[in-house]
């Protein structure tokens, strides 16, 4: 070829693809922030305790200006905007730095602003934080269960009915037997029962993995409302009033100022969970099963030419993601209330499975993301109690619009395992 057809090759110019989604999201955000603190900016001044649950040391508490901080707040989160509109206008993204940072602000604007606002404008910091901790146990452990499915390949749409069905057999077994053990263990069996109807349809005859989540959900949600009406509710002393897993603190560390009381106080299922996530961050990432696992989730036909038995390490996981989830389940009736009404869980599930997107299908992702949605159920509560000018419509829709906002907003274009939903035929 010569020179001068080699000239004339057209060159492919690059095109950069713009999204504003981010960036519309945060001038918006900015927005909301600065029209609340101009025009309804809170009346008073905002103080945290923070030697709550601490015995050797007094420490002083912090007050400060709800008023000053919601404008510093405000010029922070414009700040971030406009910066992210700049980059975005000249084809980069902002970096995840100042969208944390962003994030931060703005949760913390919001938490400023509405107890400012309240009748009541103290609170104890050590409270807010270990019953957002304690709040989000069933999401933490529901993501863990999808996360095990879909790192193998299978989509979860059940953990709504795996929590939902190892809250009754917690309660039921529990109340039974007498022992809080006892109906953890029914728990998780109750929670691999619910798997295996996943497993079975999903896996064995085929059938659209999304499908048979949510009517595994339906049914389970039929039958335990069922079971509650017939069963539970006419014998309630015997049937329906589990005692509850003990909780205690760890010496020496929960005696550490703010976060002793707030990790190390707490109910055992909350010592279970760090362990669970502790053991699925390892073995996901550091083992033979898991290097299968995500093997399998993500090109199956692989795996399987490797001598990997693809459908019975789906299934197996499926069933193991089940009793994690079910351990979730337990804290409805064995920690937080003694008793099982119908539908208690509310929706955790699908929260859960909120969380596991916007832990980017990551175990110590998951982990965050679900406290971040245990503090906004936290904070529901909480304001309810300070007498916030929030209509308490819009206190029960929080965790719901933080759930929205969190997967809208920060996951963006995040990938999942790439044969997740995708059923695996050998041959």
């Amino acid at each position: 070829m010569s020179a001068a057809t080699i000239d004339t090759v057209p060159v492919e110019e690059t095109v950069v693809v713009k999204n504003w989604k981010n960036t519309i999201i945060f001038g918006v955000l900015a927005l909301v922030a600065l029209l609340l603190v101009a025009f309804k900016a809170p009346h008073n001044d905002v103080t945290f305790r923070l030697s709550d649950g601490i015995t050797w040391a007094n420490i002083p508490n912090l007050t400060f200006s709800a008023t000053a901080f919601g404008w510093i707040a405000t010029l922070v989160l414009l700040a971030i905007a406009a910066l992210s509109a700049v980059q975005m206008n000249s084809g980069k993204k902002l970096g995840k730095g100042l969208t944390a940072v962003f994030w931060v602000f703005f949760i913390l604007f919001i938490l400023v602003w509405a107890i400012g606002s309240a009748k009541s404008s103290e609170v104890s910091l050590v409270n807010l934080l270990s019953g957002g901790l304690a709040l989000s146990i069933p999401m933490i452990f529901g993501s863990m269960g999808g996360l095990l499915c879909e790192r193998s390949g299978i989509v979860n749409i059940a953990i709504e009915g795996q929590l939902l069905f190892g809250a009754f057999s917690a309660v039921l077994v529990g109340s039974i037997t007498h022992n809080p053990w006892a109906g953890l263990l029914a728990a998780m069996l109750g929670g691999v029962l619910v798997s295996f109807l996943l497993a079975l349809f999903s896996i064995k005859y085929i059938v659209d993995q999304t499908i048979v989540g949510v009517v595994v959900n339906v049914l389970v949600s039929g039958l335990t409302g069922f079971l509650f009406t017939r069963v539970l509710q006419p014998d309630a002393q015997n049937l329906n009033s589990a005692p509850k897993l003990p909780s205690f603190e760890i010496p020496v560390l929960s005696q550490i100022p703010v976060v002793g009381p707030v990790l190390f106080n707490q109910s055992v299922l909350v010592y279970l969970m760090y362990i669970v996530v502790a053991l699925i961050w390892f073995a996901l990432n550091k083992s033979k099963w898991g290097l299968r696992t995500r093997a399998v989730g993500e090109h199956p036909k692989a795996a399987d030419t490797l001598g990997v038995n693809v459908n019975r390490l789906r299934f197996t996981n499926v069933l193991w993601a089940g009793a994690v989830a079910g351990m979730g389940g337990a804290f409805f009736t064995l920690v937080s209330v003694s008793s099982f009404n119908a539908d208690m869980t509310a929706g955790q599930g699908y929260i859960a499975l909120a969380a596991l997107i916007f832990g980017r299908w990551k175990p110590m992702g998951a982990l965050f993301a679900s406290i971040l949605f245990g503090f906004s159920l936290q904070m529901q509560f909480i304001l309810s109690i300070l007498g916030t000018a929030i209509p308490a419509e819009f206190l029960a829709m929080l965790p719901y619009v933080v759930t929205i906002l969190a997967v809208a907003g920060v996951v963006g274009r995040s990938r999942g395992p790439a044969a997740s939903g995708q059923p695996y035929i050998k041959g």
